[in-house]
């Protein structure tokens, strides 16, 4: 790229830079972009990027693969119920470790390996300072408002978002911090709660009023029923989506939280493809994007 070519793009990123000075943007961190060495370092410069040109950045991590992994070498056995994972004690256990010890310190270790003066990134669990208090997931309501049949099998301790320490996120975000948070949730006994981390970033973009809310995914994003990307959702054609078949799996809980936080007053969600480097700055700050936006 020239010289000249070079100052357009930054002169194409110069009106969201100004748009988005100051605004609450929270990402959800999964897929690719974890364990890829390269989209590992693009995306904590991307971080570290947008919180220098004044953007609050919140991460909040997933770390399934991960987690399977480590229970699979302590010998324990790990089930699934309608695609959530069963829950007991010691598999709550070994989730607690994997993500708020291995995986949210050596995030926080890349993205502070990449700041300098005055911007570091602090790692959380949602059982610091009380930040997620959780209860028991209702599976029935949760299971119904996706879509899915109703599983009799008992979750165990799968929570769902009871309530966020909104001034905890501020204090640290005013002091230019950047949260990074493993999905654990805390209840009234203290017990720990394995929640999924989709719906964590939902609630917290909630409970900021963030800008964005932004999935990094191993998709190019939302597609139609002829596999072609769709550039811009909204509520009507996402639920015609789910109704008619051509979104399954995964991709529906983010879709259904991504209505509930524009519902609640989150600007824009973004589904990008974390596979691309510096997916987020190109989602971002250039004028066609790379992923699927769902608007209001």
């Amino acid at each position: 790229m020239s010289p000249v070519e070079k100052a357009k793009v930054l002169q194409e990123a110069l009106p969201y830079i100004r748009e988005f000075h100051g605004k609450v943007f929270v990402i959800k961190y999964g897929g690719s972009a974890m364990t890829e060495d390269s989209l590992r370092e693009s995306f904590a410069k991307d971080v570290v990027l947008l919180r220098y040109v004044g953007i609050k950045v919140v991460v909040v991590h997933g770390g399934g693969p991960q987690i399977s992994r480590v229970l699979e070498r302590f010998g324990i056995k790990t089930s699934f119920v309608g695609g959530m994972r069963r829950t007991d004690r010691e598999t709550m256990h070994v989730v607690e470790m994997v993500l708020s010890g291995d995986i949210n310190k050596d995030i926080v270790a890349l993205i502070n390996r990449h700041s300098g003066k005055n911007v570091y990134a602090v790692g959380l669990s949602g059982r610091d300072g009380k930040l997620i208090k959780a209860k028991k997931l209702d599976k029935e309501r949760y299971f119904s408002k996706m879509g899915l049949p109703i599983p009799e099998e008992d979750v165990g301790y799968v929570g769902e978002v009871e309530e966020v320490n909104v001034d905890l996120l501020l204090s640290l975000l005013e002091g230019n911090y950047i949260p990074v948070i493993a999905p654990v949730g805390v209840g009234e006994e203290g017990e720990a709660y394995n929640i999924n981390a989709d719906l964590v970033a939902s609630e917290i973009a909630c409970s900021l009023k963030a800008e964005k809310l932004i999935f990094l995914t191993d998709t190019e994003g939302v597609k139609d029923k002829e596999g072609r990307l769709i550039s811009t959702l909204t509520k009507e054609k996402v639920m015609k989506l789910i109704e008619g078949g051509v979104i399954r799996g995964g991709m529906i809980p983010k879709l259904v939280s991504a209505l509930e936080a524009l519902e609640r007053g989150v600007s824009k969600v973004h589904i990008v493809d974390g596979r691309i480097p510096h997916s987020v700055l190109l989602e971002i700050f250039t004028e066609e994007g790379i992923g699927t936006e769902i608007v209001s």
